[in-house]
């Protein structure tokens, strides 16, 4: 019963901020996905609306996928890649400062975020330009748990330490890659994708694809939330 309120306190609290929201529709050949983007990252957000409306990630590949982790793509040079090429090393000509909002936001099922370089050549955490992933994950033991925290140096709050271990994400990325975002609907499809197969450079043995993406309108024809032109 005590997981069941929790589950389902989430699933209210969630409800609540979805409203205001942008949400985008990611038609890939698997599916689609509809992710919300969180106000509390707008530099994230509004750079992907840019992006969004730009077409930027039309025809772009998922080009590493690992089974119960994540699925990453928006590598602008895999829209003709061969199947030989090796993929993720391209990106926009700029990157975004971090916007860690954690406890609040973190690596849960579902979460997007944006990828990044190394801490070594980007010891700010800075994001890229234009890769993303969306974490599938698994679930973790109170031990893992806790290597995680003294790892990190966080402490992780009792919510999220029990979702971590009833429903899954990533949690070894919290407070080192920004989350701006969650899958709203098409977690399935997310699944699907991870599960496909790899070569050893974890790029999908048969390409899996986005097809376009949209930012989705409320029903006055409004978008859900008002972006800022750059």
């Amino acid at each position: 019963m005590r997981k069941f309120s929790f589950v389902l306190a989430l699933l209210l609290v969630s409800a609540m901020a979805f409203a205001q929201s942008t949400k985008v529709l990611i038609e890939t050949t698997k599916g689609n996905i509809t992710v919300m983007l969180y106000d509390e990252t707008p530099l994230h957000r509004d750079n992907f609306i840019k992006l969004v409306e730009s077409n930027f990630y039309d025809s772009i590949l998922f080009h590493r996928v690992i089974k119960d982790f994540m699925i990453q793509a928006g590598d602008p040079t895999s829209k003709n890649a061969t199947p030989d090429v090796l993929l993720g090393d391209a990106d926009t000509d700029y990157t975004i400062p971090a916007e860690f909002v954690y406890p609040k936001y973190y690596h849960k099922k579902g979460a997007l975020a944006a990828a990044r370089t190394s801490d070594d050549e980007n010891p700010e955490r800075r994001s890229s330009g234009s890769q993303f992933y969306i974490v599938q994950g698994r679930t973790f033991t109170d031990e893992k748990l806790d290597k995680y925290e003294a790892h990190l140096g966080i402490k992780m709050p009792a919510e999220i330490r029990e979702y971590y271990k009833t429903i899954g994400g990533t949690p070894h990325l919290d407070t080192q890659y920004t989350v701006f975002g969650e899958v709203l609907d098409g977690m399935d499809v997310v699944n699907e994708i991870a599960a496909v197969e790899t070569n050893k450079d974890d790029r999908p043995v048969v390409d899996v694809r986005i097809l376009n993406m949209k930012i989705i309108k409320d029903d006055s024809g409004k978008k859900t939330k008002k972006s800022k032109k750059k």
